[in-house]
Protein backbone atom coordinates (compact mmCIF):
# COMPACT_ATOMS: atom_id res chain seq x y z
CA UNK A 1 0.00 0.00 0.00
CA UNK A 2 1.22 3.83 -0.82
CA UNK A 3 0.65 4.89 2.63
CA UNK A 4 3.90 2.53 4.09
CA UNK A 5 6.12 3.15 1.40
CA UNK A 6 9.22 5.53 2.72
CA UNK A 7 9.51 8.71 1.03
CA UNK A 8 11.92 7.07 -2.00
CA UNK A 9 9.49 4.56 -2.45
CA UNK A 10 7.05 7.20 -2.96
CA UNK A 11 9.29 9.79 -4.91
CA UNK A 12 9.42 6.52 -7.30
CA UNK A 13 6.03 5.76 -7.66
CA UNK A 14 5.45 9.51 -8.32
CA UNK A 15 8.31 9.54 -11.65
CA UNK A 16 6.41 5.67 -12.55
CA UNK A 17 3.37 7.97 -13.31
CA UNK A 18 5.00 10.58 -15.85
CA UNK A 19 5.34 13.01 -12.80
CA UNK A 20 8.44 15.93 -13.41
CA UNK A 21 11.44 15.92 -11.15
CA UNK A 22 9.75 19.27 -9.27
CA UNK A 23 10.82 19.00 -5.50
CA UNK A 24 7.38 18.24 -4.35
CA UNK A 25 8.03 17.78 -0.65
CA UNK A 26 8.74 21.68 -0.09
CA UNK A 27 5.59 22.59 -1.27
CA UNK A 28 4.02 20.72 1.79
CA UNK A 29 6.80 22.69 4.11
CA UNK A 30 5.32 26.14 2.63
CA UNK A 31 2.39 25.39 3.53
CA UNK A 32 0.12 28.04 6.37
CA UNK A 33 -1.18 25.11 7.86
CA UNK A 34 -0.21 21.18 8.33
CA UNK A 35 -1.23 18.78 5.69
CA UNK A 36 -3.23 15.97 6.70
CA UNK A 37 -1.72 14.75 3.40
CA UNK A 38 -1.00 15.49 -0.01
CA UNK A 39 -1.51 13.68 -3.37
CA UNK A 40 -1.43 13.87 -7.33
CA UNK A 41 -4.78 13.60 -9.26
CA UNK A 42 -5.78 14.50 -12.68
CA UNK A 43 -4.28 13.05 -15.44
CA UNK A 44 -1.52 11.68 -14.04
CA UNK A 45 -3.59 9.98 -11.25
CA UNK A 46 -6.07 8.85 -14.17
CA UNK A 47 -3.06 7.42 -16.59
CA UNK A 48 -3.31 9.67 -19.33
CA UNK A 49 -0.46 12.57 -18.82
CA UNK A 50 0.46 14.71 -21.38
CA UNK A 51 3.90 15.96 -22.30
CA UNK A 52 2.96 19.28 -20.77
CA UNK A 53 0.46 18.28 -18.09
CA UNK A 54 0.08 20.29 -14.84
CA UNK A 55 0.29 19.14 -11.81
CA UNK A 56 -2.35 18.95 -9.97
CA UNK A 57 -1.94 18.24 -5.96
CA UNK A 58 -4.85 17.57 -3.95
CA UNK A 59 -5.32 17.00 -0.06
CA UNK A 60 -6.60 18.00 4.05
CA UNK A 61 -5.08 20.12 6.04
CA UNK A 62 -5.35 21.39 10.47
CA UNK A 63 -6.51 24.52 10.70
CA UNK A 64 -5.96 25.77 14.70
CA UNK A 65 -8.73 25.44 16.94
CA UNK A 66 -8.81 28.89 17.30
CA UNK A 67 -9.55 29.53 13.58
CA UNK A 68 -13.01 27.69 14.12
CA UNK A 69 -14.15 29.05 17.20
CA UNK A 70 -14.03 32.67 17.02
CA UNK A 71 -16.27 35.35 15.01
CA UNK A 72 -14.66 34.64 11.74
CA UNK A 73 -15.47 32.38 9.00
CA UNK A 74 -12.26 30.12 8.65
CA UNK A 75 -10.98 29.67 5.35
CA UNK A 76 -11.90 26.20 4.76
CA UNK A 77 -10.46 25.37 1.12
CA UNK A 78 -7.30 26.80 -0.22
CA UNK A 79 -6.29 27.06 -3.62
CA UNK A 80 -2.76 27.76 -4.73
CA UNK A 81 -1.32 27.87 -8.79
CA UNK A 82 1.83 28.46 -9.11
CA UNK A 83 5.19 27.82 -11.87
CA UNK A 84 7.38 25.45 -10.64
CA UNK A 85 10.50 25.45 -12.55
CA UNK A 86 8.61 25.88 -15.89
CA UNK A 87 6.02 23.20 -14.28
CA UNK A 88 2.68 24.44 -13.67
CA UNK A 89 1.34 23.47 -10.34
CA UNK A 90 -1.93 23.89 -8.31
CA UNK A 91 -2.88 22.57 -4.82
CA UNK A 92 -6.32 22.54 -3.48
CA UNK A 93 -6.92 22.20 -0.01
CA UNK A 94 -9.79 21.27 2.57
CA UNK A 95 -9.70 21.77 6.25
CA UNK A 96 -10.04 18.33 7.39
CA UNK A 97 -13.47 19.08 8.75
CA UNK A 98 -14.70 20.56 5.55
CA UNK A 99 -13.15 17.09 3.65
CA UNK A 100 -15.29 14.82 6.32
CA UNK A 101 -18.13 16.29 5.18
CA UNK A 102 -17.48 15.91 0.97
CA UNK A 103 -16.35 12.49 1.70
CA UNK A 104 -20.09 11.95 3.39
CA UNK A 105 -21.54 13.61 0.36
CA UNK A 106 -20.93 10.59 -1.97
CA UNK A 107 -17.95 12.36 -3.63
CA UNK A 108 -16.31 10.12 -6.13
CA UNK A 109 -13.43 13.03 -6.41
CA UNK A 110 -12.08 13.53 -3.20
CA UNK A 111 -12.60 9.81 -2.72
CA UNK A 112 -10.02 9.47 -5.24
CA UNK A 113 -7.77 11.94 -3.83
CA UNK A 114 -7.58 10.00 -0.34
CA UNK A 115 -6.55 6.94 -2.30
CA UNK A 116 -4.44 7.96 -5.03
CA UNK A 117 -1.08 6.38 -4.41
CA UNK A 118 0.33 9.02 -5.87
CA UNK A 119 1.55 10.36 -2.49
CA UNK A 120 3.40 13.50 -1.73
CA UNK A 121 2.51 13.89 1.94
CA UNK A 122 0.89 11.49 4.23
CA UNK A 123 0.55 11.37 8.15
CA UNK A 124 -1.15 8.80 10.75
CA UNK A 125 -4.67 10.60 9.64
CA UNK A 126 -3.90 10.06 6.50
CA UNK A 127 -3.90 6.10 6.94
CA UNK A 128 -7.07 6.31 9.33
CA UNK A 129 -8.88 7.98 6.31
CA UNK A 130 -7.37 5.20 4.15
CA UNK A 131 -8.88 2.87 6.28
CA UNK A 132 -12.46 4.41 6.74
CA UNK A 133 -13.07 4.66 2.97
CA UNK A 134 -14.39 1.36 2.29
CA UNK A 135 -17.09 2.39 4.53
CA UNK A 136 -17.57 5.18 2.74
CA UNK A 137 -18.32 3.79 -0.28
CA UNK A 138 -22.24 3.53 -1.38
CA UNK A 139 -24.50 2.68 -4.51
CA UNK A 140 -25.20 6.46 -4.84
CA UNK A 141 -21.53 7.13 -6.07
CA UNK A 142 -22.87 6.30 -9.17
CA UNK A 143 -24.57 9.63 -9.26
CA UNK A 144 -21.25 11.64 -8.72
CA UNK A 145 -19.63 9.52 -12.00
CA UNK A 146 -22.95 9.80 -14.52
CA UNK A 147 -22.77 13.10 -13.65
CA UNK A 148 -19.17 14.17 -13.89
CA UNK A 149 -19.45 12.05 -17.46
CA UNK A 150 -22.06 14.31 -18.74
CA UNK A 151 -20.46 17.25 -18.06
CA UNK A 152 -17.59 16.17 -19.55
CA UNK A 153 -19.43 14.86 -22.91
CA UNK A 154 -20.82 17.92 -23.40
CA UNK A 155 -17.68 19.85 -23.43
CA UNK A 156 -16.16 17.47 -25.74
CA UNK A 157 -19.11 17.85 -28.01
CA UNK A 158 -17.94 21.59 -27.99
CA UNK A 159 -14.65 21.49 -28.51
CA UNK A 160 -13.64 17.59 -29.97
CA UNK A 161 -10.70 17.26 -27.92
CA UNK A 162 -9.12 14.26 -26.38
CA UNK A 163 -9.12 15.79 -22.54
CA UNK A 164 -12.69 15.52 -22.40
CA UNK A 165 -13.19 12.90 -23.94
CA UNK A 166 -10.56 10.73 -21.61
CA UNK A 167 -12.40 12.33 -18.79
CA UNK A 168 -15.82 10.97 -19.82
CA UNK A 169 -14.40 7.50 -20.50
CA UNK A 170 -12.64 7.42 -17.65
CA UNK A 171 -15.30 8.24 -15.05
CA UNK A 172 -18.17 5.77 -16.56
CA UNK A 173 -15.41 3.00 -15.88
CA UNK A 174 -14.40 3.82 -12.73
CA UNK A 175 -18.37 4.09 -11.58
CA UNK A 176 -19.04 0.88 -13.58
CA UNK A 177 -15.94 -0.82 -12.19
CA UNK A 178 -17.16 0.73 -8.38
CA UNK A 179 -20.57 -0.32 -8.61
CA UNK A 180 -19.48 -4.08 -9.52
CA UNK A 181 -16.02 -4.75 -7.72
CA UNK A 182 -16.55 -2.19 -4.74
CA UNK A 183 -13.19 -0.95 -4.98
CA UNK A 184 -12.57 2.86 -6.47
CA UNK A 185 -10.00 2.56 -9.42
CA UNK A 186 -9.52 5.82 -11.44
CA UNK A 187 -6.32 4.52 -13.21
CA UNK A 188 -7.47 4.77 -17.35
CA UNK A 189 -5.03 1.78 -18.32
CA UNK A 190 -6.04 -0.35 -15.73
CA UNK A 191 -9.66 -0.59 -16.26
CA UNK A 192 -9.26 -1.49 -19.88
CA UNK A 193 -7.24 -4.23 -18.65
CA UNK A 194 -10.08 -4.75 -15.89
CA UNK A 195 -13.60 -3.97 -17.80
CA UNK A 196 -14.89 -4.37 -21.45
CA UNK A 197 -13.57 -1.26 -22.98
CA UNK A 198 -13.85 0.30 -26.02
CA UNK A 199 -10.68 -0.92 -27.92
CA UNK A 200 -9.45 2.09 -29.44
CA UNK A 201 -8.99 3.93 -25.92
CA UNK A 202 -4.96 3.08 -25.95
CA UNK A 203 -5.09 4.96 -29.00
CA UNK A 204 -6.74 8.06 -27.37
CA UNK A 205 -4.18 7.89 -24.61
CA UNK A 206 -1.53 7.73 -26.79
CA UNK A 207 -2.64 10.98 -28.97
CA UNK A 208 -2.94 12.83 -25.29
CA UNK A 209 0.06 12.01 -24.22
CA UNK A 210 1.71 14.11 -28.08
CA UNK A 211 -0.90 16.79 -27.62
CA UNK A 212 -2.90 17.86 -24.44
CA UNK A 213 -5.83 19.28 -26.43
CA UNK A 214 -5.88 17.40 -29.81
CA UNK A 215 -8.82 16.48 -31.76
CA UNK A 216 -10.21 13.02 -30.90
CA UNK A 217 -11.45 12.80 -34.29
CA UNK A 218 -8.20 11.38 -36.01
CA UNK A 219 -8.59 8.10 -33.88
CA UNK A 220 -11.96 7.94 -34.13
CA UNK A 221 -15.50 9.24 -35.85
CA UNK A 222 -18.16 10.64 -32.96
CA UNK A 223 -20.80 8.91 -34.36
CA UNK A 224 -19.01 5.88 -32.84
CA UNK A 225 -17.85 7.14 -29.64
CA UNK A 226 -21.48 8.22 -29.27
CA UNK A 227 -22.65 4.72 -30.00
CA UNK A 228 -20.06 3.82 -27.19
CA UNK A 229 -20.92 6.53 -24.50
CA UNK A 230 -23.96 5.39 -24.36
CA UNK A 231 -23.72 2.30 -23.77
CA UNK A 232 -20.92 2.62 -20.93
CA UNK A 233 -24.07 4.95 -19.49
CA UNK A 234 -26.51 1.62 -20.20
CA UNK A 235 -23.58 -0.20 -18.33
CA UNK A 236 -23.08 1.90 -15.32
CA UNK A 237 -27.39 2.10 -14.67
CA UNK A 238 -27.01 -1.70 -14.80
CA UNK A 239 -24.41 -1.89 -12.64
CA UNK A 240 -26.10 0.52 -9.88
CA UNK A 241 -29.38 -1.37 -9.76
CA UNK A 242 -27.01 -4.56 -9.25
CA UNK A 243 -24.51 -3.46 -7.22
CA UNK A 244 -24.35 -4.92 -3.45
CA UNK A 245 -22.83 -1.20 -2.28
CA UNK A 246 -24.94 0.11 0.80
CA UNK A 247 -27.22 3.35 0.12
CA UNK A 248 -25.61 5.21 2.81
CA UNK A 249 -21.85 5.68 4.55
CA UNK A 250 -21.02 3.93 7.43
CA UNK A 251 -17.90 5.63 8.54
CA UNK A 252 -19.78 8.98 10.23
CA UNK A 253 -19.02 8.55 13.26
CA UNK A 254 -15.53 7.39 13.19
CA UNK A 255 -14.92 10.47 11.20
CA UNK A 256 -15.85 12.68 13.71
CA UNK A 257 -13.68 10.71 15.79
CA UNK A 258 -10.79 11.19 14.21
CA UNK A 259 -11.46 14.48 13.18
CA UNK A 260 -11.24 15.92 17.13
CA UNK A 261 -9.04 13.71 17.90
CA UNK A 262 -7.30 15.11 15.19
CA UNK A 263 -7.89 18.80 15.94
CA UNK A 264 -6.59 18.35 19.91
CA UNK A 265 -3.65 16.45 18.73
CA UNK A 266 -2.23 17.44 14.78
CA UNK A 267 -1.86 15.42 12.10
CA UNK A 268 0.18 12.51 13.73
CA UNK A 269 -2.99 11.71 16.45
CA UNK A 270 -2.52 8.70 18.19
CA UNK A 271 -5.38 6.60 16.99
CA UNK A 272 -8.47 5.06 18.28
CA UNK A 273 -6.45 1.93 19.35
CA UNK A 274 -4.22 3.62 21.50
Amino acid sequence: MSEHLTAAGRDAVLRAAGLPAVDLAAVVAEQDDPLVFATVSGAHLYGFPSRDSDVDLRGAHLLPAAALVGLHEPEETRTRMWDRDTVEMDLVSHDLRKFARLLLRRNGYVLEQLLSPLVVHTTDVHKELIALAPDLLTAHHAHHYRGFATTQWRLFEKTGELKPLLYTLRVLLTGIHLMASGRLQPHLPTLVGELAAPAYVPELIAAKEAAEHGPAGEVVDTARLRTDVEALYARLDAAQAATALPEAPGARDALHDLIVRARLAGPEAPSAER
